[in-house]
């Protein structure tokens, strides 16, 4: 009896060693103790069983005293901890070292670094300016800072107010794209304002996601519309337009023919392009199936297939094909284009999603090719059902007007890739949304009501700018939207007043309001056409929207955040619109409209007007 007790209290305890428990702890970077969020954490005898930590870098898995937690994440040294009876493990992971290679020399004012490798000292001259990125997941390593005057952008010319009574009509394409506020982020992180012309407000406000509902009308996406007394300036009503994208669970997406168009020329060598261009395209190949394909075609010199269309149960060889990407020569863009262009079609999935994904620092030169034909080409692969999305990296070069172009004319997204937690965002948190168009040549029209609306304003979208009679047209291009997107848009309104009504110094036309004007309580209509993602012909929506007397307190997270982010663009810009905005009004708008903020990114947008507020 004695043994069949002892023997019975060893299984109690045997079996209590392989029940699983949930362990819990926080990750954190071992130089300078800031949290790591998207750190991966998983069970080494069984992969399958993983996690990864959040935006204050705490994670929880279930575990027993056997196992091993691996914890990885890109840019730091993979560390592996046993469980043991241990039911709070915190880990501290180290930077992973860089070897530098070569000797940089630049033409700057004559200071001394020595930066330690692992085998050696290298001396670099001229450095103006030392960075560490240490905090977003990179390597800890100290680079120069290039010269910003051959960044390129293309002139903005904001928006002014137009007369409803005159131009009732305001017509634009959708944007996606969310550069700029990257961008600008990494502008203000390096203590310098942006250009102005790097400034667009439609982009910054889209960077964030909105609590909107998901379309359950049938079409691709919901609407989404709110109006109420302007925060920069109370005598004019602010209107809030928000589209909702379908969410489509990964399961359910189509499959992909993705072919990687990558800048390998010597403007790429820096640690924050090439070296991270590789890293968040190995973040990325993660998030394939198996019935996706990649293909890899590199441009310097001269272009070639470095990695045939590959089936991505083969992960590990897309993978090392990454790794052994270098930088070197000179950019010839055009005919790694045309190569890319050719890979996916040999490989063109009917039905499927069928992308090319050029990542640059925008130095794109064409070679003997000139832009217009470069764009030309664009617009006919389009059209045969190839899109292009755009990753710009780096600073000092960057193009940015080329790469919103190329974007543009492929139907596209536009993202800049300043760190690996912005990799993570467009490519792993926003996935669907980046590489699967679910609505294109999206358009947006709205008609004013003159007797409620003297003059109006479109907040940003400058060159996204329609002609009226553009809007029936289904040969004009516009924007796309893509899985689970967002998409919103403000106008700043003047309330028109019986004396307002009598305005209009035409002289061969008079306009007559009708009783719906003068009558009814309509703000406006707003129209939406859009295609199918292999559509030919448009289908149109409508919606009113009626006039409402509110105020920003009365508002909603999504209305009140929007307007802070717009307010914020303006104040960068020095607009001549900002009106009564100051730092401190942003501040307070946005800290208010927070909401859950589950990724970080809108306290990390409060950090920002801060750290602009000392510049």
């Amino acid at each position: 009896m004695k043994n069949v007790f002892l023997i019975s209290i060893l299984a109690v305890i045997f079996n209590l060693n392989l029940a699983a428990r949930t362990i819990t702890g926080t990750v954190i970077s071992s130089e300078d103790g800031s949290v790591l969020p998207g750190v991966s954490v998983c069970i080494k005898a069984n992969q399958k069983i993983n996690t990864t930590t959040d935006n204050q870098g705490k994670y929880s898995i279930e575990a027993n005293n056997e196992d091993i937690l691996v914890f990885s994440f890109i840019g730091f040294a993979t560390q592996e901890v046993k469980v043991g009876k241990q039911s709070i493990i915190n880990v501290a992971l180290e930077c992973e070292k860089v070897v530098m290679d070569d000797v940089v020399i630049m033409e700057c004012e004559e200071k001394e670094h020595s930066i330690p490798t692992q085998d050696k000292k290298v001396l670099i001259r001229g450095v103006s300016t030392l960075s560490k990125n240490a905090q977003y997941g990179m390597p800890s390593v100290y680079y120069p800072q290039e010269p910003f005057n051959r960044e390129g952008y293309s002139a903005i010319h904001e928006n002014g107010f137009k007369e409803a009574i005159k131009a009732p009509l305001s017509t634009f394409s959708i944007d996606v794209d969310a550069a700029s506020y990257a961008n600008v982020r990494r502008f203000l992180n390096n203590g310098q304002k942006p250009p102005v012309d790097a400034v667009r407000i439609e982009e910054m406000i889209n960077y964030f996601n909105y609590d909107y509902p998901q379309p359950d009308n049938g079409h691709p996406f919901a609407i989404y519309q709110e109006l109420a007394h302007c925060p920069w300036n109370e005598e004019n009503m602010l209107l809030h337009i928000g589209l909702q994208g379908e969410k489509i669970e990964m399961e359910n997406l189509p499959p992909s023919n993705i072919v990687f168009l990558l800048d390998v020329s010597g403007s790429m060598s820096s640690p924050n392009k090439l070296p991270l261009l590789k890293k968040a395209f190995k973040l990325l190949v993660q998030q394939l199936r198996e019935e996706d394909r990649v293909a890899i075609v590199v441009y310097a010199g001269s272009s070639g297939l470095v990695l045939p269309s590959t089936s991505c149960d083969k992960k590990e060889s897309i993978l090392n094909a990454l790794e052994n990407l270098h930088a070197g020569g000179s950019t010839a863009g055009a005919a790694g284009l045309k190569l890319a262009y050719q890979v996916a079609s040999e490989h063109f999935i009917k039905g499927g999603n069928n992308r090319i994904i050029l990542a640059t620092d925008g130095d794109f030169n064409v070679g003997q090719s000139s832009n217009a034909e470069m764009e030309r080409l664009i617009e006919k692969e389009r059209e045969k059902g190839i899109f292009i999305s755009v990753l710009g990296f780096g600073m000092g070069n960057y193009q940015d007007d080329k790469m919103e172009i190329i974007a543009d004319k492929g139907n596209g997204n536009y993202a800049y890739i300043d760190n690996i937690l912005e990799a993570k965002k467009v490519l792993v948190n926003e996935f669907g949304g980046t590489l699967f168009t679910i609505a294109k040549d999206v358009k947006i029209q709205i008609e004013f009501n003159p007797a409620i609306v003297e003059s109006y304003r479109l907040i940003g979208y400058e060159n996204r700018l329609l002609n009226n009679e553009d809007f029936e047209d289904d040969k004009k291009d516009a924007g796309e939207l893509g899985s689970g997107h967002t998409v919103t848009a403000l106008y700043e309104i003047k309330l028109a007043n019986t004396t307002s009504l009598k305005k209009n110094d035409l002289k061969y036309q008079s306009t007559n309001l009708n009783s719906l004007a003068k009558e009814g309580d309509e703000v406006a209509t707003v129209k939406f056409r859009y295609k199918k993602p292999n559509g030919q012909k448009s289908i149109l929506l409508e919606e009113i929207i009626p006039f409402e007397n509110n105020y920003i307190t009365e508002m909603s997270d999504n209305f009140k955040f929007s307007a802070a982010v717009a307010s914020f663009g303006m104040l960068l810009r020095n607009s001549e619109y900002k009106g009564n905005s100051t730092y401190k009004s942003v501040i307070d708008l946005a800290q208010s409209s927070k909401g859950k903020d589950a990724e970080g990114y809108r306290s990390e947008f409060i950090q920002l007007i801060k750290l602009s507020e000392q510049l």
